[in-house]
């Protein structure tokens, strides 16, 4: 356990998130046009098919977590582990060896936030890359939706159908096997080893619309070939997490 000073306040890894929402858009893009937007942290995105890398949009509402309540977004990418070697050679299934073989990690692109506690604590603590924005979340009725502005611009607005009930994970307790977080901040790229509990999940085929706005992420999102038909969205209404202290990579 370590700790950390926030705005006066003692934080300590493991930091707990005791109940969120959260919902997530997953899109196919041109890998080529990933590693350009990843260029500066040096790590490479997992071609999951050939040419082809994993973006994913997400958005959650924190209703109880040792950094408060609040709202974000994400852009992350599948990447590979800072130390899994050279990728295969390419071919119709590399990209299933290369996830059996080396791994996979999440790269946190872009983190926005809406309150400053939060903003602080990711920053300092993870050098997770939180801004600053109104995330306008609406989760009351069948369809999520997330409208992002930044700025004074319009960045995003995502809407997800949820689709059809799963329950994840029952042999190890709901708990998720993701893969470790990734994030660059101020010239340094960290691990952050983290577990998610979840219930409540619903997933699809598809499921989600998008609309892009005039600021710089939503040009860079649409450099990805955004929008486009999602590979899968999924949704889940109860989610728990634990991120622990981060590691250099």
């Amino acid at each position: 356990m370590a700790s950390h000073v926030v705005q006066g306040r003692r934080v300590e890894t493991p930091v707990e998130v005791r109940d969120a929402s959260v919902c997530l858009a997953a899109y196919l893009v041109r890998a080529d046009a990933a590693r350009a937007v990843l260029a500066y942290s040096r790590m490479d995105v997992t071609e999951v098919l050939p040419g082809k890398a994993l973006c994913s949009l997400v958005f959650v509402r924190y209703r109880d977590s040792d950094l408060g309540s609040y709202n974000e977004f994400g852009v992350t990418f599948l990447v590979r582990p800072a130390d899994a070697g050279p990728p295969p050679r390419r071919g119709p299934l590399a990209g299933l060896k290369d996830l059996r073989g080396a791994g996979s990690g999440a790269f946190v692109h872009w983190l926005p936030v809406d309150q400053a506690f939060t903003l602080e604590a990711g920053r300092s603590i993870w050098g997770f890359p939180k801004e600053l924005a109104d995330v306008d979340l609406r989760l009351g009725s069948p369809y999520k939706r997330c409208l992002l502005r930044r700025d004074g611009r319009m960045v995003v607005d995502l809407l997800v159908r949820p689709g059809i009930a799963a329950t994840p994970a029952p042999l190890l307790g709901g708990v998720l096997p993701l893969p470790d977080a990734y994030a660059h901040l101020d010239g340094v790229t960290r691990r952050i080893p983290w577990t998610v509990r979840a219930r409540g999940i619903r997933w699809r085929p598809g499921g989600a619309l998008i609309r892009l706005g005039n600021h710089p992420i939503a040009k860079e999102l649409s450099e990805l070939g955004l929008p486009r038909r999602a590979l899968m969205t999924a949704a889940a209404e109860h989610v728990s997490m634990a991120f622990e202290e981060p590691g250099p990579v």
